[in-house]
């Protein structure tokens, strides 16, 4: 086997590295180059799109109005309650705890609130459905309970309130209406 001198071996090494150097900024270059692989186009935001589902929700302002005059109607009362206000997919929107309001008023009214815009039902009346469906009750999240009404847009649900803290389910539920009520004017 024939020997090579440390010159012969430096540009020997050299010729590889450059040529191998070459190659991977040829394919990267060539791989530039080329057309990227079609970019599935952006979907036609509008109203004819049979794609797309409009929904509509309330703003905050709007949440926060409804919950302000549920604790008015309240305080008129002398009760002292929790209000939540949920949008249509069940995401609390605002949360006002009244003065006094108990530990478990919290979230009572988020689980009325989310049962009232689930079932797009006042929830006294879907306590009356346990009577013949008690497995409702196991639904997680919900609460079977009076106190909870849903704000309605065209009749479709967009939003539930929920109100915990008064003696009654009837009393929480009044000031819920409220809530709607202030929504509607």
């Amino acid at each position: 086997m024939k020997k090579f001198s440390p010159l012969t071996r430096v540009l020997t090494g050299a010729v590889a590295v450059a040529a191998l150097g070459a190659g991977t900024v040829g394919a990267v270059a060539a791989n530039a180059s080329a057309p990227a692989a079609a970019v599935p186009a952006a979907v036609k935001a509008d109203a004819a799109n049979r794609d797309l589902h409009q929904t509509t929700h309330l703003t905050v302002a709007a949440a926060t109005r409804a919950a302000q005059a549920v604790l008015e109607a309240a305080r008129d009362e002398n009760q002292r309650v929790t209000v939540a206000v949920v949008d249509r997919n069940g995401n609390t929107v605002v949360v006002l705890r009244g003065d006094g309001a108990g530990p478990q008023s919290y979230e009572s009214a988020e689980r009325k609130a989310y049962t009232a815009v689930s079932w797009n039902a006042p929830t006294s009346e879907l306590a009356g459905r346990l009577r013949q469906t008690p497995n409702l009750k196991d639904i997680p999240g919900t609460l079977f309970l009076g106190g909870g009404a849903p704000v309605r847009a065209g009749g479709a649900p967009i939003a539930g309130i929920g109100v915990a803290g008064a003696p009654s389910g009837d009393l929480d539920e009044r000031f819920a209406r409220a809530g709607v009520a202030a929504l509607a004017g």
